[in-house]
Parts: C-alpha cells; sequence; structure tokens
C-alpha cells in the first residue's frame, strides 16, 4: 500500500490566500512529510492553482470577502479526481462554491441572487484544501499512534514475557530449594506452592495473550481506518468529499477510541507467588499455621476482664480505659479488680491449641497462659502476670520484649515490632511457644511440666489487643 501511495499523482487547487496560508501551516506542522502519504498529500496541494477575482462578496470561512462571481474553476482547479463539473439546477452554472450555512454546494448565482444570498460561502476548492488538510493531519496522528501501539507490542509485552518466565523459574527454583529440605513432611507444602506459582504464570501469561491481541486488533482496526481515511483523500471527487465531513468524524472518532497502551502490574508475575511462612517456620510454622492457628472458638471470659479494660461485643478486643471512663462492675470472684488482665474462656489439659493475638495497636501488653486458681484480686505479685510460678507470657513494655514467668524476665532480641503475635500449647510435649506470625520467627519457646489446666492470659495497659478470628 506505501509504494502505490508513492507512486499516486495528485493535484489540487488553490483559489486564496487562505489557501496558501492553510498549507504553510501543514508544512509548518508536527507532521513527517517523509512518510509516503504526506509526500503525497504535499505534493497534490502543491498543484493547486488560484481562483480569478470577480463578483459578489460573501463571508467565507475566517470572515475575508470572496467573490463567488469570479470564481470559476476548471476541473483541474476542482480537485484531484474531479469527474464532470456538476450543475446548479436552478441557474444550471457550475457548482463551484459551498454554503457553509446550509452546507451544501452552490453556484456564484446563488450566492449572490439566489437562496444563499448572504450566508457564509466558500470557494469549492478552498473548502475542499481545508478538509484534505485536516485529514493529513488526521493520518498523521493515526500511524503516530499506529507506531507507539508497534512498539509497545515489540518491545514492551515481548521483554515483559521474557522477564514473566525467568521470574517463573526462579520462583520455581526457591520453592523446590526450600522443600528439598524437609520434602517428607512438606511434600503438600511443595504442591501447593508449585500450583500457586503455575497458577499465577498462566495468569500473568493470560493477560499478556489478552493484551496482544487488543493491541493487535486495534492495530488492525487502526490501519483499517487509516487506509480508509488514505482512500477517501486520494480517490474521492471533490464534490462528494466536500460533503463527507460527517462520515470523516466519524471514523476519526472511532480511532481516537482505540486509545493508548500502558504497561500495569498485572503484566508483572507477582513474587509473592513463590513466598511459604511454612516453610521459613518449618517445624514451628506447620503445627501454628495449620487449620488450628487461629482460634476461632477462643474468647476473652467476660467474668474476668477488670474494670480498667473494656470487652468487645464479640468478646475478641480488650481496651485499656482512661481513668473517667472506668465504672466499678459488680463484684465476681473470677474478675481481675486491681490490675488490666482478662483471661480467656477455654480451658486447657490436653491436645494442641494455638491461637493469634493482634498487638499492633498497643505499646503495653502482656500476653501468655497461666493456671486457673490464679489469683484475682489485688494488686501484688500473685496477681501480676509473669511475676509468679503460676503464669507465663511475653511482655512488652516501653520498647522492650521479654520472657515472664515466676518474677525473671528473660529479654529477647525482636528485629521488628510484632503486629501479631501467635502463641502454641503443645500439652503432649509441654511445650509453649511464641512466634511472630508474619515471619513466623519463634520469638521464644519454653518446656515445663504443666500441673494443672491452663488459661490464655492477657494484659493491656495502653491501647488494645485482640484475639483473631
Amino acid at each position: 500500500m506505501t509504494e502505490e501511495l508513492v507512486t499516486c499523482d495528485l493535484t489540487c487547487s488553490s483559489s486564496s490566500a487562505d489557501s496558501e496560508e492553510t498549507l504553510n501551516g501543514v508544512k509548518r506542522g508536527e507532521m513527517d512529510c517523509e512518510q509516503p502519504i504526506f509526500s503525497v498529500l504535499s505534493g497534490g496541494v502543491k498543484q493547486q492553482q488560484q481562483q480569478q477575482a470577480g463578483g459578489v462578496t460573501s463571508y467565507c470561512g475566517g470572515g475575508e470577502a470572496t467573490s463567488p462571481a469570479a470564481a470559476t474553476t476548471t476541473d483541474t482547479e476542482s480537485g484531484i479526481f474531479s469527474g464532470e463539473c456538476e450543475l446548479c439546477v436552478e441557474h444550471e452554472s457550475e457548482l463551484d462554491w459551498f454554503c457553509g450555512t446550509e452546507q451544501k454546494l452552490i453556484c456564484s448565482h446563488c450566492a449572490i441572487v439566489g437562496s444563499c444570498h448572504g450566508h457564509t460561502v466558500t470557494p469549492l476548492v478552498t473548502r475542499v484544501t481545508a478538509v484534505r488538510n485536516q485529514l493529513v493531519d488526521v493520518c498523521e496522528k493515526i500511524q503516530l499512534q499506529a507506531l507507539r501501539i508497534e512498539r509497545f507490542i515489540d518491545q514492551t509485552l515481548t521483554a515483559k514475557e521474557q522477564k514473566l518466565q525467568a521470574a517463573a523459574s526462579r520462583a520455581r527454583e526457591q520453592v523446590l530449594a526450600q522443600v528439598s529440605a524437609a520434602r517428607e513432611a512438606l511434600e503438600e507444602e511443595e504442591q501447593r506452592l508449585l500450583e500457586e506459582v503455575q497458577r499465577e504464570e498462566e495468569r500473568v501469561e493470560q493477560c499478556l495473550l489478552t493484551q496482544r491481541a487488543h493491541w493487535s486488533q486495534a492495530l488492525g482496526s487502526l490501519s483499517q481506518t487509516r487506509s480508509h481515511l488514505v482512500h477517501t483523500l486520494t480517490h474521492t471527487q471533490d464534490t462528494q468529499l466536500a460533503t463527507s465531513v460527517q462520515e470523516i468524524a466519524e471514523r476519526v472518532e472511532e480511532a481516537e477510541g482505540v486509545g493508548e497502551p500502558c504497561d500495569t502490574d498485572q503484566l508483572n508475575l507477582n513474587p509473592g507467588c513463590s513466598d511459604s511462612k511454612l516453610l521459613r517456620g518449618l517445624w514451628a510454622a506447620a503445627v501454628l499455621l495449620g487449620p488450628n492457628a487461629y482460634g476461632s472458638y477462643l474468647k476473652f471470659d467476660e467474668r474476668t476482664v477488670s474494670p480498667l479494660l473494656s470487652l468487645s461485643n464479640n468478646f475478641c478486643t480488650l481496651t485499656f480505659l482512661p481513668k473517667k471512663a472506668r465504672q466499678s462492675p459488680l463484684y465476681d470472684p473470677a474478675r481481675f479488680d486491681c490490675l488490666p488482665n482478662a483471661l480467656g474462656s477455654l480451658s486447657m489439659s490436653s491436645g494442641t491449641h494455638s491461637w493469634v493475638v493482634d498487638v499492633g495497636q498497643s505499646a503495653a501488653f502482656k500476653v501468655g497462659v497461666c493456671y486457673t486458681s490464679l489469683e484475682r484480686k489485688g494488686s501484688g505479685n500473685e496477681v501480676r502476670l509473669g511475676n509468679n510460678s503460676q503464669s507465663w507470657v511475653l511482655s512488652h513494655y516501653d520498647g522492650d520484649y521479654s520472657f515472664c514467668h515466676a518474677g525473671k524476665k528473660v529479654p529477647l532480641q525482636v528485629v521488628r515490632k510484632p503486629q501479631r503475635i501467635g502463641l502454641l500449647l503443645d500439652w503432649p510435649s509441654q511445650t509453649l511457644m511464641f512466634y511472630e506470625l508474619d515471619s513466623s520467627a519463634v520469638l521464644y519457646s519454653v518446656s515445663h511440666h504443666f500441673s494443672a489446666p491452663l488459661l490464655p492470659a492477657c494484659a493491656v495497659a495502653d491501647r488494645s489487643i485482640t484475639i483473631l478470628q
């Protein structure tokens, strides 16, 4: 198609200084006249001839006076592919003028003494020149858009596909390397992760295919529209071209609706698809992040909640109260009356139990377990969690983390502030473990011979903590 456009012999005539100014404006624009289509158009416009002067004056285009009577044109002057001249039915004169008011072709007599007297009229050749110049600009924009889409398909999508394959390969290698360390115990996790990577790869691959298909279709649509407009530009008679603006506008609007391509995160492999907390925590995470990791059955026992705390309606959140908000609840032997403590509702004396507490909002808290016989009244050490032999807790206060039991503190090295702390009580092995949920890092583990049933225990002296369900 390009070679055919180069060999086209286009001619069009210009009848006024407006035509020359319009042409010069096209030459001074951002059009790449080295492209075949624009070389043809420029050559055709340069061959336009000026109209002769004379006749009655009417307003033309931007308001300059022009004489319809003097604007007689030949077949060559009226456009590139003009056929036989059409005649006015009323005056039997050549239709060599265009009425902008009624959007139709007229003769000079119609403009001077006929139905279009006083209307805004323009020489036909000037009208055709303006339409052609507009088509030049439109075709240039479409061509540039097509080039951008081709570049997006050839460069961005291709590079994304290569990166996808490399990233998926690295993810598989990472998964297989981690699984090999404990394959017998982690076969199920290995399969899950590989399937996740496979699904993610397929998702991105499908996204790339969809993008490629969409923009290839868009490119084809633009090429078809451009070809149609080029054909209209180079093969349509002037009289028909002057009245086909609406059709051209619809084609242009269709091309503009294609839009611009853009890169998105959907075209990238999600690195989290190969991440496994279970692998990083090995045995501890296999137990603590299993189906019973979140104790959906565990809530706070309302009877034990201190008057210094408020309990949420779902019995899962404890909030430290300012003095003015505190109330004196009815006496209950199970309630802590002087310290901001509360106990869980589940008594544990067999099996394996795990639960997770969100502590991200609090700067002062304790989480752990205690015997059901823990003292509830007063503010002595026998009531303070971790300060007696009946409680085992992880404590956070003033930025320091420690494990507390029987009044002894073991400082803990915490790389980052835990947002969620998991607790695992394995009664058969008599093991209590604290771990950081997001990294599956074991914060502290203690083995002790528990001689009586245990209850989850918490203390809050700043904001709130929540048992996650």
